[in-house]
């Protein structure tokens, strides 16, 4: 008869002790080794899962800190182009700067507070705009609004909720909504410039939880998140 004794780590360092006796135990124990390594190999696939889904949260917050920065150059960018159409006499498109402006700001805002619940601190780099001309300013605005709202928030949206970060969603997708909107107001300042010039500063209507931006308060609540129509904030 044929005795062998040996132990075998399988299994997150579990010892099998086993002996084989003739042939039909030899396969016997054979077969066991085979599933304790099935075992093993699944062990070894959820910790590579489970490594892939904290990368994947890292790319949530990289996209949040993404659009944080993004968020923060416009704020900063839009108030700079208000002036500039101020002193070119466009009032009611530097009050839509101002508008759109304060809104870039509630978004930073909100995208920081994910941030924050993720434990990292918002981070921003603020370059110096490029200012031009009211109506290069216009089609600058609209060219940005339009990858926001087409292209980056689509991405990032894509992604955290890959992650399920149900917070990074609202966010982000109440930027987005909020973007579409002043893509829309943008366009229409910029096909109606030649008539705005020479115009005073008109009021516009934010509101102070999505940053959804509008030139009319024709609404009960806000169309994005549902805010209070008198919680909004006049931008002018």
């Amino acid at each position: 008869m044929l005795r062998v004794g040996f132990s075998r780590a399988v299994d997150q360092g579990e010892n099998v002790q086993m002996d084989l006796h003739g042939k039909g135990d030899r396969m016997s124990k054979i077969k066991e080794i085979g599933i304790a390594a099935s075992k093993f190999s699944f062990a070894a696939a959820l910790t590579l899962a489970l490594a892939a889904g904290a990368e994947a949260s890292a790319t949530t917050l990289e996209n949040l800190q993404a659009a944080f920065n993004g968020e923060s150059n416009a704020n900063a960018r839009y108030l700079v182009f208000a002036k500039q159409a101020q002193s070119e006499g466009y009032g009611e498109v530097a009050s839509l700067f101002r508008a759109a402006a304060r809104a870039e700001k509630i978004h930073a805002m909100n995208h920081a507070a994910v941030i924050e619940e993720l434990g990292a601190l918002p981070q921003a780099h603020i370059e110096a705009p490029a200012v031009k001309s009211t109506r290069e300013n216009l089609e600058a605005a609209v060219k940005g609004e339009t990858y926001e709202r087409d292209t980056m928030y689509p991405d990032f949206l894509k992604q955290a909720r890959a992650d399920r970060n149900s917070h990074a969603v609202r966010t982000l997708n109440l930027a987005k909504t909020a973007e579409a909107e002043h893509a829309r107001l943008y366009e229409a300042a910029l096909a109606n410039l030649d008539h705005l010039k020479g115009t005073k500063e008109a009021t516009y209507y934010v509101c102070p939880v999505c940053g959804y931006t509008a030139s009319e308060a024709k609404f009960s609540r806000c169309p994005s998140c549902f805010t209070s129509r008198e919680a909004f904030e006049k931008v002018a």
